[in-house]
């Protein structure tokens, strides 16, 4: 067997071993109530983040996570 023969063949294998496992979470899931897993893939429904900075604006009457408000110090 040349190489190309034996990296066809452990492709072939990894797919079926792939397919396998996916059955094998179905089966699981459906067993324990889970819904289905979503398809392999991208999703459709992909949102675009912009690179631009968050308008301050919208953040004034929040807390720092971990450091408490802005008007009070830590004890």
């Amino acid at each position: 067997m040349s190489v190309q023969d034996d990296l066809a063949a452990v492709k072939r294998r990894l797919q079926d071993l792939e397919h396998t496992v996916d059955e094998l979470e179905r089966r699981v899931g459906a067993e324990q109530g889970a819904p289905p897993p979503p398809p392999p893939g991208r999703a459709d429904s992909m949102v675009t983040i912009p690179d631009a900075p968050y308008d301050a604006g919208k953040w004034t009457d929040v807390d720092d996570e971990g450091l408490g408000a802005r008007d009070r110090h830590a004890p």
